[in-house]
């Protein structure tokens, strides 16, 4: 299983590499600096119930029985956040542009950025998404699934989201 998850990681890696550097003035769209250069489609607009904002989703890789890892894209808009989460294998996130916020509960608000790589633990509570002036695009990764994918909780609240700043 170990060697799925390293194929997996290794296989977004090279897909990052060429899709970054495909034109590196891509990321200066308009010269806005809160304008995010998309590297896959936008996805599907989050549920109201997980997500609070505009946050949209699109899957990547499917887990199936050779590959047990689910990879996908969420683009968080400016002041968009999931609600609190946990993962039963735990997640990778792998921040691909923007600027927002993440936190394991329990620990401090961390602000999170282009190139940072967050492992979210087994079974924590965590939450993660957009700065309230510029987006967040993120690869996830959920390895493992056949011992689930995500448990949803409440939402984020408004103090503790803006205690971020």
């Amino acid at each position: 299983m170990k060697s799925n998850l390293k194929i997996a990681v290794t296989l977004i890696i090279c897909v990052l590499a060429i899709a970054c550097n495909k034109d590196k003035n891509q990321e200066k769209i308009n010269g806005d600096k809160n304008q995010l250069t998309q590297i896959f489609p936008k996805g599907e607009k989050g549920s109201k119930d997980l997500f609070t904002g505009n946050a949209y989703n699109t899957g990547l890789v499917d887990a199936d029985s050779v590959f047990t890892t689910a990879v996908g894209n969420v683009y968080f808009q400016p002041g968009a956040r999931s609600n609190w989460h946990s993962h039963p294998s735990g997640q990778i996130l792998i921040i691909t542009d923007g600027v927002g916020y993440h936190q394991i509960e329990g620990r401090p608000v961390e602000i999170i950025k282009k190139g940072d790589v967050i492992k979210c633990p087994p079974n924590v509570r965590h939450w993660h998404g957009a700065s309230a002036d510029v987006g967040l695009q993120q690869l996830y990764i959920v390895p493992n699934t056949e011992k689930g994918i995500v448990n949803w909780n409440e939402a984020v609240t408004d103090k503790l989201y803006q205690s971020a700043k």
